[in-house]
């Protein structure tokens, strides 16, 4: 089996049933300019048992396409919101 790349960001809606919005933040260098960018990226992703709630830190994996929108799964929590 492959290693399937993995992602670290932040839920910002579990409103649906079985999937969570989790939002990404990277951090680059502009080529030309040498400045470092921010850059939001929003996933969806499976939650089966829905351990996540809004505001958990998680880290979710990638995996075959579940639907139209969804092809990442929760692996774990890594922090609780308070």
């Amino acid at each position: 089996q492959k290693n399937k790349r993995t992602k670290v960001g932040v839920v910002i809606s579990d409103k649906m049933d079985s999937t969570i919005v989790v939002l990404t933040e990277r951090l680059f260098k502009h080529k030309l300019y040498g400045k470092f960018l921010r850059r939001n990226e929003k996933y969806m992703a499976d939650d089966p048992q829905e351990v996540a709630g809004m505001g958990d830190r998680v880290l979710i994996e990638e995996c075959r396409p579940i639907s139209k929108n969804k092809r990442w799964r929760v692996r774990e929590v890594i922090e609780k919101a308070v």
